[in-house]
């Protein structure tokens, strides 16, 4: 169990000590390793696992971790295969591919147990197709800003290509420029650190010709799944803006056991990060699962 090396510097200095007592941990072997990323202890409840988003890792739920360690939970976060640290699939690039190894990954940290399971973005596709095969790896779902749903946004999210660039600066530009166009919603809130993790994160995406998930992969696979599915996105998620009023119905339609749909408001895709005390609030409520189960359950939570 090794120590983390790649907490971000920008982070505040009590936050930044709190995740470099953190421990890496290993699954798989050869080059087919997931690194995990370990909070807590083990005391009895299930851990909290988290699997981030595309060209992402870990460091996606940078903001979130702490809040779930101080309501005692034990929390592991994945960089997912072909991400962050961890090797790419040994065949394909999609979803699926991610999911055998992250299955048993769980399988060898958490042996026999149901873990809570928080998928953002791909992340929350790829959680949903490990339980399609594996249900019972977690007892609830609990899916972030993820995508595929079947509904759509009015016109594609246009992002700035960055590897040809020459200089840092100019990459950095065009690094700036696709968080405010895909991830967060307010300019104010491409700082320092939503930089750093975002350079960081897509210079280590090794799966850059992975099929992309804007159809309607996710609702297709909600049908198959027993546990409790809760849903928080932003308001603003560019991925499905004018409409993202509509995933309330959607994701009635597609899981059988829909708890509810938060939307977190003032914030984007990105919306841990950007609203991240309200994100935590909406996150803590699904993990005590005190939302209220309605065929169109949607509730709105303010931008603290």
């Amino acid at each position: 169990m090794l120590k983390h090396p790649d907490v971000p510097q920008a982070l505040p200095p009590a936050v930044r000590a709190r995740l470099l007592a953190g421990q890496r941990r290993v699954t798989g072997a050869g080059d087919e390793r997931v690194v995990w990323h370990a909070w807590g202890v083990p005391d009895g409840a299930p851990p909290v696992v988290l699997l981030h988003g595309g060209s992402g890792s870990w460091t996606h739920w940078v903001k979130n971790i702490v809040p779930l360690l101080d309501a005692g939970r034990w929390v592991l976060a994945a960089d997912m295969p072909g991400f962050g640290d961890s090797d790419p699939p040994a065949v394909g690039s999609d979803a699926d591919a991610m999911a055998g190894p992250l299955a048993a990954g769980l399988r060898a940290l958490a042996p026999g147990v149901a873990v809570d399971l928080v998928g953002f973005s791909l992340g929350g596709l790829v959680s949903a197709r490990l339980l399609a095969a594996h249900p019972e790896l977690a007892r609830r779902l609990v899916l972030v800003g993820a995508p595929a749903m079947g509904v759509a946004a009015d016109r594609p999210v246009q992002l700035k290509a960055w590897r040809h660039l020459a200089t840092r600066a100019a990459q950095l530009e065009h690094h700036r420029h696709n968080l405010a166009a895909l991830m967060l919603h307010d300019a104010r809130a491409v700082d320092a650190l939503a930089l750093e993790l975002h350079a960081a994160n897509v210079e280590r995406d090794r799966l850059p010709r992975r099929r992309r998930s804007f159809a309607d992969w996710l609702a297709r696979t909600l049908p198959g799944l027993a546990c409790p599915v809760h849903a928080i996105y932003g308001e603003h998620d560019a991925l499905y803006v004018p409409r993202v009023h509509q995933l309330a119905g959607a994701f009635a339609a597609a899981a059988p056991d829909f708890r509810g749909l938060r939307l977190i408001e003032g914030a984007g895709h990105w919306v841990q990060y950007e609203k991240a005390a309200a994100f935590d609030a909406a996150l803590q409520d699904a993990l005590r699962a005190c939302w209220l189960t309605g065929p169109n359950s949607v509730s709105g939570q303010g931008s603290r």
